[in-house]
């Protein structure tokens, strides 16, 4: 603007000189020269010159005006155009909603389909599996089941169904085949029916885990090797017919489980003129595990016109452990009353411990042992004794397959023992030995 405002001042300054010359040329031809004075002229040309002044500014006044002008009539134009593109941006965002729009409005007046049995239920698995090579003795003689094979030592399938918020249903078939006896077997495992009413009330009728062997096989992590120490030598079950309870107290950190069982475990579920009981209670404290429990009954023998039981088999139940991502190291220990004496007049007592630990170098591999050591008769059979011990090195490719290699011995001495082995030992003692892969797989 002040550019254009110099160059109309220069050039009204340029008429005006101009003017002047041409004045003072006509004078000079003029026949009057001499009679005008000299301050008249200056007079007239500062009046011109005031005069060209005026029509400048005027000139620039009108200039200015026209380029403000244009200037708001550009800044109209201007938003003008924004407002046109946020309009068609919200036009083209609002078309892209339209068939997810139209596709909401038709699922929503179609009929909704009826829930399927199947949308409400879960099949999981578990296989135990092993190929290995087992020598076994008994009084220094090779017997059987010595000899390479693959066995298959658990094979579970389950099917839940959660019928509402508090009620659901289990059946789990519990299958195995083994060189110990050479045939394969197929039982009912698990069969119930749950009430959840809370996190510390959930209650199970019909066959379920019992309260102390699953939970101390969770504890120590290798059930796929070996049966923890109640369990491998038969004084123990993990699953019995009845009515359960069981629930979390205290955020999870303490623990309890009760069931009133028939006492003849999940393969058996005979009558009885009496039932058994068995109880845990376990405390969580960071990573640290304890737990306590017992058990009372007469194992399902006290039946209708059976033999006489003049014992209750009792037997008491103590853990204690510490698991981590990285390690897990623990004891277990049991002592038992007339287990294998409910029929007999004689009395007899057990007990046995086990010391168990793992250690993982990477989330995929990590090593791991155990010792038992077991007194199956000390009133009847002082001298009989048990010792077994297993260490490996175990894979993890996924989290739903491990992989591990095994030795295993459990030595018998003084008596025969009924373990998940088999029936190991002799009138002096008994050997068994096996080495191989172990694995198992879930889904």
């Amino acid at each position: 603007m002040n550019k254009k405002m110099s160059l109309l001042t220069g050039a009204a300054l340029g008429v005006f000189l101009a003017a002047g010359a041409t004045a003072q040329a006509d004078a000079k031809t003029k026949a009057k020269p001499h009679h005008a004075p000299a301050e008249s002229l200056a007079a007239k040309q500062a009046q011109e010159i005031e005069l060209l002044k005026a029509q400048v500014e005027s000139l620039s006044e009108r200039l200015l005006a026209i380029d403000q002008q244009q200037a708001q009539v550009k800044a109209q134009a201007d938003q003008a155009q924004a407002a046109a593109q946020a309009a068609q941006a919200e036009t083209a965002a609002q078309i892209k909603t339209i068939p997810a729009t139209v596709k909401t409005q038709v699922a929503a007046a179609l009929p909704k389909p009826k829930p399927s049995w199947a949308d409400s239920t879960q099949v999981s698995g578990r296989m135990y599996f092993n190929l290995s090579n087992i020598e076994q003795k008994s009084n220094g003689a090779k017997v059987a089941p010595s000899g390479t094979g693959f066995d298959i030592k658990r094979f579970y399938v389950g099917i839940d169904h959660k019928f509402n918020d508090t009620f659901s249903g289990n059946i789990t078939t519990d299958m195995n085949y083994v060189s110990n006896d050479g045939e394969t077997q197929v039982y009912i495992k698990k069969a119930y029916l749950q009430a959840k009413l809370s996190d510390a009330a959930i209650i199970r009728v019909g066959s379920a885990d019992l309260p102390w062997v699953p939970f101390a096989e969770d504890v120590y992590g290798y059930r796929f090797i070996e049966n923890t120490v109640a369990d491998r030598t038969k004084f123990g079950t993990s699953a019995d017919w009845g009515v359960h309870a069981s629930g979390k107290l205290m955020d999870g950190k303490l623990g309890y489980a009760v069931a009133m069982i028939n006492g003849n475990g999940y393969k058996n579920p005979s009558r009885a003129k009496s039932v058994d009981f068995e109880g845990r209670v376990n405390l969580n404290i960071d990573k640290a595990v304890f737990a306590v429990g017992g058990y009372t009954g007469k194992l399902g023998k006290e039946v209708t016109g059976g033999v006489a039981t003049p014992h209750t088999a009792t037997r008491v139940n103590a853990l204690a452990a510490w698991v981590d991502k990285k390690y897990r190291v623990g004891v277990e220990y049991f002592s038992a009353k007339d287990w294998n004496n409910v029929t007999t007049a004689a009395e007899d007592k057990a007990d046995g411990y086990s010391v168990f630990g793992s250690y993982s170098f990477t989330p995929e591999i990590s090593a791991f042992g155990r010792w038992d050591r077991v007194k199956p008769s000390k009133t009847l059979k002082a001298s009989e004794k048990d010792n077994y011990f297993n260490l490996g090195l175990n894979w993890e490719p996924t989290k739903i397959v491990d992989l591990a290699l095994v030795y295993k011995r459990d030595k018998v001495d003084n008596g025969l023992l009924s373990t998940s082995n088999g029936t190991i030992g002799g009138s002096n003692s008994g050997t068994y030995d096996e080495v191989g892969l172990f694995g198992q797989f879930r889904w």
